[in-house]
Formats: structure tokens, C-alpha cells, sequence
């Protein structure tokens, strides 16, 4: 007899994956918040033993009418984010793949934020208004004795920003798989952060490359939240320019961020169904 999973022991639940730029979840819509509690999250995400995914996101009924959904974040280890940037453009699109209107705000831990659904092409695209980022200033940091100074954005998530300049490449030892743990877990930062680098090069001003070791995570291919708080931060230090369309090069693909004086910020990137399915059958 084949064991029944282990990831959802009552009745079945159906599901959709989607993706965006890479960055991958188990979309589910329910009732209630608690409709997939942090364990069973694990399971989900786990890329061996469950489906695999950077998170899951519950699809729940907004608590103000006005609005077109809720979303809940549970990361890959049950930890639970305030907000998604990629995972919300997957969420406004399985809203408009269920039939409904998809363009509007919608209720995060991080507050509204609307989106517009753009099916007309041969790739969906979804704009999020991601309200004000926070550029909150620089921060130096101990890590092992050495001092390293990173960038502090608030994009409804902590970021911390690593700037480097093509010439000036941090070395291999300092790279994103040793510092990323390291920084995510300080003590600077009793709730974690989010640990974003950015290589700039002078002769586009108008893009930088970034990778992102997400809390909660680890290596993602994408993070829009931390495309956002990168650009905003970047543009009060003046590295980069206000009130204009940066392509933020990812691991997973290209995002358009566009942050105004302020830090009102404006993200456009795709959003891909992958395929749907039924767990706990």
C-alpha cells in the first residue's frame, strides 16, 4: 500500500504553482489564514519530499469589500513575511485567471497594495504600486571581525543593501552564500533582514544586477521587494536616478522599478502559471 502524503492529512486541497522571474509558489485560496499553518507549509515547499516552492500564498477574502483579495506569506520555512513582491503579481494573476476583476488594491501584512493585471501580450505582466519605500540610511555592521557597511530600506520587509561597483567586486569569500546567512541573522536585526547585492556599472546608469539572500529562504532568483528597497536606497545615496524606469537584473529575469521622490515605488515584471494540482490525495 503507497502511504497517503504527509502534507495534508484531511481531505484534499487543491492548488496552483506559479512563478515570477523564477521565484516560485503554491498558490492556495481559503478561508481562513490558518487554512495551512506553518508545518504543513514545510512540507509543501520542501523540493525533495513536496511540491517545492520559495513560499506558499494563502488567496483569502479581503476584510473590506472595496478590496480584491488578502494574501498571506508563508515562507519555505514556515516563517511568515510581512510582504511579497513577486508573490503578489502571482496572486493578482490567479485572480484573474479565476474569472474576477484582478486590478486593485489588495490587503498584505504590509498594508494595500494595488495591481494592474496586462494579459494583452504573449507574457502576463502585473504592475504593483508598492506604496512608499523607506531608505532608512546606511549601517555598519560586525560580521566576524570584519566591518561592512550595507544600506537600510523598508519596503513593508527589512532590506539590507550591499552596493559594489563592477570595478570593485567583493571577493569570493565575501560573496552571497557566506555573507547572506551571516547578515540575514545579525544581531542588528532582531526580526532578520533581507540581504540584497547590487553591482552597479557606470555605463548603464539606468540598470543594476542583483541578488538577493532572502530571510527565511535563503538564494532566491528574484525578490521584488528587494528590487524595490535596492532602487530607492540607491537613488537617495545617488547612484541611481528618481522618477525613472530602472531594470533591475535578477537571477531569474528583469524588473522594471520606477521610485519618485519620496520613495512611492512602482514595480512591473510577469507572472507564469505553471501547472495546477490537488494535495492529500
Amino acid at each position: 500500500m503507497i502511504q497517503r502524503s504527509r502534507l495534508i492529512r484531511a481531505a484534499s486541497v487543491a492548488f496552483d504553482k506559479y512563478e515570477g522571474l523564477g521565484n516560485d509558489f503554491v498558490v492556495i485560496s481559503a478561508t481562513d489564514e490558518n487554512a495551512i499553518d506553518r508545518e504543513t507549509a514545510r512540507r509543501i515547499c520542501d523540493r525533495r519530499f513536496g511540491i517545492g516552492a520559495d513560499g506558499v500564498l494563502l488567496v483569502l477574502p479581503p476584510k473590506n469589500a472595496a478590496n480584491v483579495a488578502r494574501m498571506r506569506v508563508v515562507n519555505a520555512d514556515g516563517s511568515i513575511p510581512e510582504m511579497c513582491g513577486n508573490g503578489l503579481r502571482c496572486v493578482a494573476l490567479h485572480v484573474a485567471r479565476s474569472g474576477a476583476n484582478a486590478d486593485g488594491p489588495y490587503e498584505t501584512d504590509a498594508g494595500l497594495r494595488a495591481c494592474e493585471v496586462d494579459a494583452s501580450g504573449d507574457d502576463t505582466l502585473v504592475t504593483v504600486d508598492m506604496g512608499t519605500v523607506k531608505s532608512l540610511g546606511p549601517k555598519t555592521i560586525d560580521v566576524e571581525g570584519d566591518a561592512i557597511e550595507v544600506g537600510i530600506g523598508d519596503a513593508g520587509n527589512p532590506h539590507a543593501i550591499l552596493f559594489r561597483k563592477a570595478d570593485d567586486a567583493i571577493p569570493a569569500h565575501r560573496g552571497v552564500d557566506v555573507l547572506g546567512p551571516k547578515i540575514a541573522v545579525h544581531s542588528a536585526f532582531p526580526e532578520g533582514v533581507n540581504v540584497n547585492f547590487a553591482l552597479l556599472d557606470e555605463k548603464k546608469p539606468n540598470e543594476i544586477d542583483l541578488v538577493v539572500w532572502e530571510r527565511g529562504v535563503g538564494r532566491t532568483l528574484a525578490c521584488g521587494t528587494g528590487a524595490c528597497a535596492t532602487v530607492v536606497v540607491g537613488c537617495d545615496r545617488q547612484l541611481l536616478k528618481w522618477a525613472t524606469p530602472i531594470q533591475v537584473h535578477l537571477p531569474g529575469g528583469t524588473l522594471e522599478i520606477t521610485a519618485e521622490r519620496g520613495g512611492t515605488c512602482r514595480m512591473r515584471g510577469p507572472a507564469h502559471h505553471v501547472y495546477s494540482g490537488k494535495i492529500g490525495e
